[in-house]
């Protein structure tokens, strides 16, 4: 009974009846797999998430496809279900797993029983086992689970930063958890609802490697739809081993070990549902302290306790734990001070000497740390906000961990290689040097070294010197520099580079690969017709590149805002190109340099270069509100109503459809599945009128900022 008291403390009343209830639910059912179980291949997880709230969604008969890229591989697969923060049962109707085909496409789902039967029940609190199906699953596959939940819907139980798009049927939808196509599924968000975890057997996975931690640890900052959590990274590096083991993401953005909330409970709480009972779980890498420490008031000492908490309770479940020493974080908001730098230093001196507590230990302090300033992120690794990594700062914590000391999986590759820098800002015809280094991390030393770049359609790479290595000792490095080049017509935006590495390991041939995300960017050179330019923000600029991929356009711009008194914005337009009856489409492919509230979009109006002619409207991407919708109600040429919000994301597809004095709104983050932002009376508008692709700094509270903002696939259609 170890710790048992710190396992209810905090959770409240309703925590405390679900936690209860999820734990006796979880009980019987592995009381109740043992005997089917005897002598069978052990199940292991793959993929798995933490619960932590609900809401109402106000929807009836509808179908959730949650796309989930698993770690290890098997030959059969099961899911895991819980209603574990609501107090109603749910009921799933009809579900189904499958490989992905691609977005919301299943290439062939196959349905799931629960004890037998197609349909089960979730008691509030309660957690539900799918039975086994014959699905061959490669480690690292993109799995679809489609979940039809008949009658009203009441709540959703979930894990709300899930960094991945979670398609849905609109309300009364009806059950395609069957479907192959994903044609039904027209509205999305990113959240994980009811779906904890994914396990396998099969496999050559000999176990599970938890992943306890906070929104570091859950993704925060890293490339949405990307799969680029650290953990991810982790499991990467791992399969590539002779055997493999799965990596399970237990992050909760805002979790502490010291303390928790109803709808986030601490480390402690929380250890044994989301650690402890996970199928086939042999290691918990432990990476938090970091909120208990900046915001959450817990001196050194009281982290240290709770890592010895979670560690001798990890042991006592014959769990190895490896430690991870707490980043810095001076810069992120008004948090950091001397003092709690003080106890940051304690805390990472305890995790790297721990006098056994520990199996060991990844140094991701060490890893991301400014060596300059070590109470920064280096700046290579930072994703803005000081705090959490951006994806090469994620990438550098997969490889800070020694996968020897995890204990789980067999013969992995010793060296590394990876390619910088991050995002490198490249121009089309022009030269830019980048470097790929490998690292032999092993015992031993590895020979016959290469390396060989993998460039888009077009584009050339030459290395300064031999990009082969004889021999790489234990611990060493060796860089080579080449110079790369884009094709003289490369389409401006993100283009991937990928290295990869190969050599030779005890005899034996090994790789290993990496890649980062170049930018190709516009230069000012103006545009052409039929398409005209309209500024009343400062330092407009444009540019136009008609490539083998169609039309590109550039705009830079100033302004203080884009909307009522000080529409400042600078626009690349069709004169008279609007039907009164039609759509204006675009994409915004990316937009940087600038405060959270500057937009990029579309806009239609009877005169863009006098918007008080009436018939105004803007649809635009923002950092800060997400979509905005915003229309002209009295035709004076300022915009004064406002629909929209949610997430920011690029590239966004947008869209004004129009219907004489209408407009309605749509967004898309595929250009496949449209969601409705909102419609608008705009009672000035009348006739044909201009459409065109506009941006604006917002600068007002960030004077001086100018926007660069890159379009394509601009349409107009009656």
């Amino acid at each position: 009974m170890l710790g048992v008291p710190g396992v209810f403390r905090g959770l409240g009343h309703r925590g405390f009846a679900a936690f209860a209830a999820g734990l006796a639910a979880t009980l019987a059912a592995l009381l109740m797999a043992a005997p089917a179980e005897a002598g069978q291949l052990a199940w292991t997880g793959t993929w798995a998430t933490a619960q932590h709230a609900s809401y109402d969604p106000g929807t009836s008969e509808v179908t959730v496809r949650i796309p989930v890229r698993v770690s290890a591989g098997g030959s059969s697969v099961r899911i895991r279900l819980a209603n574990g923060f609501t107090d109603q049962p749910v009921t799933i109707g009809h579900a189904t797993v499958g490989r992905r085909d691609s977005g919301s496409a299943v290439a062939h789902p196959y349905d799931l029983r629960f004890g037998g039967k197609r349909e089960v029940t979730i008691a509030a609190g309660g957690h539900a086992v799918s039975d086994p199906v014959r699905l061959a699953v490669p480690d690292r596959t993109d799995l679809v689970v489609s979940l039809y939940f008949p009658g009203r819907l009441t709540h959703i139980s979930q894990h709300w930063m899930g960094l991945q798009t979670v398609y849905w049927t609109p309300d009364g939808g009806g059950d395609h958890a069957g479907d192959s196509d994903g044609s039904a599924f027209t509205t999305t968000d990113s959240t994980f609802p009811f779906l904890t975890g994914v396990d396998v057997r099969g496999g050559d996975a000999k176990g599970a490697v938890v992943a306890l931690g906070d929104s570091i640890t859950d993704g925060a900052s890293s490339t949405a739809n990307a799969n680029r959590r650290w953990p991810d990274y982790l499991a990467a590096r791992l399969s590539a081993c002779s055997s493999t083991a799965g990596v399970l993401n237990e992050g909760i953005s805002g979790n502490r070990i010291t303390a928790g909330t109803d709808g986030n409970p601490s480390a402690l709480d929380r250890l044994e549902r989301d650690v402890l009972s996970q199928p086939n779980a042999r290691t918990v890498i432990l990476f938090e302290g970091v909120n208990d420490l900046s915001w959450g008031g817990a001196t050194g000492d009281q982290v240290i306790d709770g890592m010895r908490q979670i560690a001798r309770r990890a042991h006592a479940r014959g769990l190895r734990v490896i430690g991870a020493t707490v980043v810095p974080y001076r810069g992120w908001g008004d948090w950091w001070t001397e003092d709690k730098e003080a106890d940051r230093q304690r805390v990472n001196a305890f995790i790297r000497d721990s006098g056994g507590a520990f199996d060991g230990y990844a140094d991701f302090d060490k890893a991301v740390r400014d060596p300059a300033d070590p109470t920064r992120y280096a700046a290579a690794f930072d994703s803005g906000d000081h705090l959490h990594p951006n994806d090469t700062g994620m990438k550098a914590f997969a490889d800070a961990v020694d996968l020897a000391a995890l204990g789980v999986a067999r013969d992995c590759p010793s060296a590394r290689v990876r390619l910088t820098p991050y995002q490198p800002s490249l121009r089309a015809g022009q030269a830019t040097q980048m470097t790929t280094t490998v690292t032999n991390t092993g015992p031993t030393a590895v020979t016959r070294v290469s390396t060989r770049l993998k460039l888009p359609h077009g584009w050339s790479a030459e290395p300064a010197g031999s990009a082969r290595i004889r021999t790489l000792a234990p611990g060493e490095r060796a860089a080579v520099t080449w110079t790369v080049t884009p094709a003289a017509d490369a389409a401006w935006g993100t283009h991937p580079i990928k290295v990869n590495a190969s050599w030779r390991q005890g005899g034996r041939p090994r790789h290993d690969s990496d890649g980062v995300d170049a930018i190709v960017v516009p230069v000012p050179s103006g545009v052409r017709a039929p398409y005209l330019t309209t500024a009343t923000a400062e330092d407009a600029q444009y540019a136009r590149n008609s490539g083998r991929s169609g039309d590109q356009f550039a705009i830079w711009a100033g302004g203080r805002d884009l909307s009522g008194g000080m529409d400042e914005k600078a626009a690349v337009y069709l004169p008279a190109a609007a039907p009164r009856s039609g759509s204006v489409t675009a994409r915004v492919v990316g937009q940087t340099g600038s405060g959270p509230s500057a937009k990029a979009g579309i806009a239609v109006a009877g005169d863009l270069t006098a918007p008080e002619k009436g018939g105004y409207a803007v649809l635009a991407m923002s950092a800060r509100y997400g979509v905005e919708f915003m229309t002209d109600s009295d035709g004076d040429g300022r915009l004064d109503t406002w629909a929209g919000g949610g997430d920011s994301y690029h590239p966004a597809w947008l869209r004004l459809v129009r219907d004489g004095t209408t407009y309605t709104a749509y967004a898309s983050a595929d250009g496949t599945v449209w969601q409705r932002v909102g419609t608008a009376t705009v009672p000035s508008a009348s006739g044909s009128g201009d459409a065109g692709l506009v941006a604006s700094a917002v600068n007002l509270n960030y004077p001086g900022q100018t926007t660069t903002a890159v379009f394509d696939s601009f349409s107009v259609t009656e």
